[in-house]
């Protein structure tokens, strides 16, 4: 099961649609999640409408937190897509035996509690790939901390799992300039790949969110064609071209194996 989690704070400004390409990862079946922060309790933010548009194009599930809801909010997102996408493939099921009304909500009550019983067990056994697509853009620099301990208590919680769990972390726009996206962490299932996040933070003015998103998607597609057992330098090799690739000795040099 593939996931894109967008954590950004403003609207898009600069190349494609955000909508568009959530759109396109959903067809490719990859679901689209947006989190966005705010400053305070309360406060809307001008990027609301937006942020929703792109989870539903995406199939995903939109949510504005402050910073401190971020981890939580990450947390929950990834599970309730694994229970909703078990519970759909149930109803299927249940749907070609039973007849084209049946789900489980319409079971015997001690059936559809050992329905849903299989449903949570499965849920955790299915594998994961959850890609994280960072806003970097200068107005989130004061979040960029939050963020941080996002991940990796979104890690920890993807390691306490039973099925294989994946984790990758982009940021948006690479801080060279030259690309609209960056991988900041490789494809990993070990939480001691995360120390050094973001340890670069050139903050960019501009936010392509929709060039990110696309980058993402064709590098998740990549990624799955070529295995999930590809190490961490392969992973340069197959990824996207548009994902920007690390200088050797540099910030992510750390990362590789």
């Amino acid at each position: 099961m593939n996931q894109i989690i967008l954590v950004t704070d403003g609207c898009s400004n600069v190349g494609a649609s955000p909508v568009a390409a959530a759109a396109k990862a959903y067809a490719e079946g990859i679901i689209v999640h947006v989190i966005g922060i705010t400053g305070s309790e309360g406060e809307s933010g001008s990027g609301w409408q937006e942020i929703s548009d792109i989870a539903r194009a995406g199939g995903g599930m939109s949510r504005l937190v402050v910073p401190h809801q971020i981890a939580g909010t990450m947390q929950m997102m990834t599970r309730k897509t694994a229970v909703h996408t078990i519970r759909d493939m149930v109803n299927e099921e249940l749907r070609q035996i039973m007849g084209p009304q049946t789900s489980v909500e319409q079971l015997h009550p001690e059936r559809r509690g050992q329905v849903v019983e299989v449903i949570d067990r499965l849920s955790e056994s299915i594998d994961l790939r959850v890609a994280l697509l960072i806003d970097c853009s200068s107005s989130m620099l004061p979040k960029i901390a939050s963020v941080k301990l996002a991940a990796r208590d979104l890690m920890l919680s993807l390691q306490a799992r039973k099925g294989v769990s994946e984790l990758a972390v982009f940021r948006f726009p690479d801080p060279s300039g030259c690309r609209e996206v960056s991988l900041e962490v490789p494809w990993t299932q070990q939480l001691a790949n995360m120390r050094d996040l973001f340890y670069n933070l050139n903050m960019k003015g501009t936010t392509p969110t929709g060039p990110a998103l696309l980058s993402v998607i064709n590098h998740m597609l990549q990624y799955q064609a070529g295995g999930p057992r590809l190490s961490e330098a392969d992973q340069w090799q197959r990824g996207n071209p548009s994902v920007a690739l690390p200088d050797e000795g540099g910030m992510l040099s750390d990362y590789m194996v």
